[in-house]
């Protein structure tokens, strides 16, 4: 029903940068939370960042000072920007939003992207 589309993955060396995109289809209510997840091969789906409607954000502890979640509201977008990377961050990144079910959000559902390839090298 709510669509997401992941972009802006590829190649990068070690140390590199990269910029993440992710953009929802229109919904009827607002998006209350997004975050970024990632799998790399033979390992679990971890959470990355996440962000609330008002901007609040947070990460996971290795990626702190690297890594910077935001979202534009209005554009119903979300961005991950990714400096110094490293080969062991080599994975799948998907877009994760969670979206209010009425105009109180007193319910939500969650809807998924299909994911983007980062791969780091050495």
């Amino acid at each position: 029903q709510v669509q997401l589309v992941e972009s802006g993955g590829g190649l990068v060396q070690a140390g590199g940068s990269l910029r993440l995109s992710c953009t929802a289809s229109r919904t009827i209510f607002r998006i209350d939370s997004m975050a970024w997840y990632r799998q790399a091969p033979e390992k679990q789906r971890e959470l990355v960042a996440t962000i609330t409607y008002t901007g609040s954000s947070t990460y996971k502890d290795s990626v702190k000072g690297r890594f910077t979640i935001s979202r534009d509201n209005a554009k119903n977008t979300l961005h991950l920007q990714m400096n110094s990377l490293k080969p062991e961050e080599t994975a799948v990144y998907y877009c994760n939003a969670r979206v209010c079910g009425n105009q109180i959000c007193s319910y939500t559902s969650d809807y998924w992207g299909q994911g983007t390839l980062v791969t780091v090298s050495s």
